[in-house]
């Protein structure tokens, strides 16, 4: 009688786990593909999106800080190397992002790293090399999100902290 039922028993298990482990791969794609597109509708690719600071009723992401600006490029490695230019906001914490594919982080650089300067960074994968005077980030996805992050001691600083953090780009090399 346990004879009969021990096939059936292991075929659900090994189906069971391997449901499970396509789940766990599957998981951050699938979120990743949704954040792009929703944050791709704000602007075309590869270029930065500037967003109005978070309210109550404009939450371009979720739990979003008040007391930061947000900036978003959905960027695309498929016609060459992406190169990301965050334009230094003085007397003010700053950083970009660089999330891939898969959700993972490829790169954070703030204002604490680049001395107040400019981060120059290009977003290359295997085999392409960053021009000269920017940092090679390497990813193994042409897909992803670069976020710049201002923070604002006070609301009221914004239109001039907006007009600084135009400056900064997100094209294809």
């Amino acid at each position: 009688m346990m004879r009969r039922w021990l096939f059936p028993l292991v075929a659900g298990a090994l189906v069971a786990g391997g449901a499970y482990q396509a789940t766990l791969l599957a998981t951050p794609y699938v979120l990743m593909n949704a954040a792009m597109k929703k944050i791709g509708a704000r602007g075309p690719e590869n270029r930065f999106a500037f967003g109005e600071m978070a309210t109550a009723d404009n939450q371009p992401i979720v739990r979003p800080s008040p007391d930061l600006s947000y900036s978003t490029c959905v960027f695309n490695l498929a016609k060459g190397p992406v190169l990301i230019d965050v334009e230094p906001v003085p007397d003010h914490y700053w950083s970009v992002s660089i999330f891939d594919a898969r959700t993972d982080v490829a790169a954070v650089r703030s204002d604490r790293d680049t001395g107040g300067k400019a981060a120059r960074l290009a977003l290359v994968k295997a085999g392409q090399k960053a021009p000269a005077g920017y940092e090679p980030v390497r990813l193994e996805h042409d897909r992803g999100i670069a976020l710049i992050r201002i923070l604002l001691a006070d609301p009221a600083e914004f239109p001039v902290i907006d007009a600084i953090r135009r400056k900064s780009t997100c094209k294809v090399l």
